[in-house]
């Protein structure tokens, strides 16, 4: 386990989702701003009720699998494109919102957030790497982060120590995070999505030995940069 101030954990791979559900895309370097990273989820295909397209159905959210057949990321101008087998549009382009409406079969837009956040319960998520080989090894799936949508992984020698980091907090480059809870899990990590296969249930696996329950969540303390290979103090 990493004690108190010794240097051990860096980061090894930095994920943003520009539109919600969505593919998103790898970074060198982003910005974290007091809502998380910079451009993380701040767009979502919201239809006539204000609920998101999902992998699921809730309040908030409408079971549309289509949306994963989408990928968005950021272009150097700061404009937000989304490309799937179909073509590539520009967020903001009224084809856009046509072509989503066509294949999912309702009336969808792409927004930028308002009302209700895009976030769920946490700014930040982040898994550590001997965690991803611990279920890779226990339960033969496949354990790559895009199935968990996480924002930050940190190379780690011991599975789930970052449970262990809850209520405490971690600077990685000029950015303090603090470790907020575990992050519950849904169908959404057993769906092919952002590149993956999703070989293997692991939420089924995850509801019999971990209460559900992969990564964490982590509010922002201090805005700055981050960037792979950046370390972690744990304070």
């Amino acid at each position: 386990m990493t004690t108190p101030g010794v240097v051990r954990p860096t980061v090894v791979a930095l994920r943003r989702y520009p539109v919600k559900s969505m593919g998103g895309e790898a970074l060198h370097s982003v910005e974290l701003d007091a809502r998380g990273l910079v451009g993380d989820r701040w767009y979502a295909v919201e239809d006539e009720d204000g609920r998101f397209a999902s992998g699921k159905d809730s309040r908030r959210f409408r079971r549309r699998d289509a949306v994963f057949e989408h990928a968005a990321c950021t272009t150097d101008s700061g404009e937000v494109v989304v490309s799937s087998g179909a073509g590539t549009w520009t967020v903001g382009d009224a084809v856009l919102d046509a072509e989503l409406s066509t294949v999912m079969e309702a009336a969808v837009r792409v927004l930028p957030e308002a009302g209700v956040g895009h976030q769920d319960q946490g700014a930040v998520s982040l898994v550590g790497t001997a965690t991803l080989a611990w279920c890779a090894e226990r339960w033969s799936v496949d354990a790559d982060p895009r199935r968990l949508r996480v924002n930050v992984v940190v190379d780690t020698d011991e599975p789930f120590v970052e449970e262990t980091w809850v209520g405490r907090s971690l600077t990685l480059g000029s950015v303090v995070l603090r470790v907020v809870e575990r992050v519950p899990r849904c169908r959404m990590v057993d769906v092919a999505q952002d590149g993956t296969s999703a070989e293997g249930s692991l939420l089924k696996h995850l509801g019999a030995e971990r209460d559900l329950c992969l990564a964490v969540y982590a509010d922002v303390e201090t805005p700055g940069v981050l960037a792979v290979g950046d370390p972690l103090h744990l304070a």
